[in-house]
């Protein structure tokens, strides 16, 4: 006699910083939750993260998650496990046209709530005296914070557990049969799915298009001091909206190990994880150009994770199109942990048919269908 499938008001498919931050809320809205997740928990994207809670203003609809998400994160200020580190944000101009920009947008994140300085030459080096000489300027962002997404999405992961949420290690959704999900070993899972997978979407939800978007990241040796703030040029937003198939951009962060990270590649056609050495160098050379002391630290590791990217660069949030009890989180880009608490908490108000915080139509997947 074939035994029952066991029974959720929400299963969660994924369990990186998304899929995380779901069963998080979702527990703690008291739902019987189970979460299927076949490799380590804030692996693939989650771990490729450089975890910069960062306000984006280039799409009003992309500013209004970031904000809606990042005041959610001032509750994880004092947690260990985040490892949260307010090191604020510097965006860097290399001219007067980047200049003015700095000087629009820090009216855009004023008017959405978010305190942000425009500076002068002097003032830049004041406080990043390590830049390479010339740059006219920039923009402060100082309440902006970095955090560690692969030990948020473990803590997330075990706060819902201690909820009674259900951990499927190690098992992969097959299918989605109406009512549930069959996982790899023949079980099925019955209850409402929020599918949470980034770039492996389409296995499951063929109808929702996504593309992974390769990047490198390089940690250094420990240097204590050299650089202050989240740095990125101005132009940053060029290469993550842009469509090209190939781009870098200058983004460095300063770890509160004392390490350095560096970013940021973007690539569309890549499909191996493996160590381009022709765009590692292509990005360190960016790099290098705003902060040349860089070229002379040691690097302990460079690795590659992949970005799940939308066609129109917006997260899909909501329901499924034609589907019964059926939800999804993903596509956020390169925005996936700043945006993964609020994200989460808009598909729970969705899904308990709440009023959303925040307008979720920009985000909705029917967009796509339509």
């Amino acid at each position: 006699m074939k035994a029952a499938a066991a029974s959720f008001d929400l299963i969660v498919v994924g369990a990186g910083m998304v899929g995380a931050a779901c069963a998080d809320a979702a527990s703690a809205d008291g739902l019987r939750v189970a979460i299927v997740e076949p490799g380590p928990i804030g692996g693939g994207a989650t771990a490729a993260a450089m975890g910069h809670l960062v306000a984006m203003d280039d799409d009003p609809a992309e500013l209004a998650l970031s904000r809606y998400s990042l005041r959610q994160w001032e509750a994880f200020a004092d947690l260990k496990e985040a490892e949260f580190s307010r090191c604020g944000t510097l965006w860097v101009a290399r001219g007067d046209a980047e200049l003015a920009s700095a000087a629009a947008r820090s009216v855009r994140l004023a008017a959405a709530g978010i305190e942000a300085h425009v500076l002068d030459a002097q003032n830049l080096y004041e406080l990043e005296p390590a830049l390479a000489p010339g740059m006219s300027g920039g923009m402060l962002v100082p309440r902006e914070a970095v955090v560690y997404p692969p030990r948020v999405a473990r803590y997330l992961v075990q706060r819902a557990q201690s909820r009674g949420a259900r951990l499927y290690a190690g098992r992969r959704v097959q299918a989605l049969p109406r009512g549930g999900a069959q996982l790899d070993d023949g079980s099925t899972l019955s209850g409402p799915v929020l599918v949470a997978t980034g770039c492996a979407l389409p296995s499951l939800l063929p109808q929702l298009p996504m593309r992974g978007r390769k990047g490198h990241l390089v940690i250094t040796e420990r240097y204590p001091n050299l650089l202050r703030h989240q740095l990125l040029e101005l132009g940053y937003a060029d290469s993550a909206h842009g469509d090209a198939d190939s781009s870098v951009a200058f983004n460095v962060q300063p770890r509160p190990t004392g390490q350095i990270l560096i970013g940021s590649s973007r690539e569309f056609s890549a499909t191996d994880a493996a160590v381009s050495p022709a765009m590692l160098q292509r990005m360190l050379e960016r790099c290098f150009a705003f902060v040349p002391a860089l070229r002379e630290l040691q690097a302990l590791r460079a690795w590659t994770g992949f970005r799940p990217t939308t066609p129109d660069g917006r997260p899909y949030l909501g329901a499924v199109p034609g589907g019964t009890d059926q939800w999804v989180a993903a596509g956020h880009e390169g925005l996936g942990v700043t945006t993964a608490l609020g994200s989460a908490h808009l598909l729970l108000d969705l899904i308990q048919g709440r009023e959303p915080a925040i307008d979720p139509t920009p985000y909705a997947p029917s967009r796509m269908a339509a």
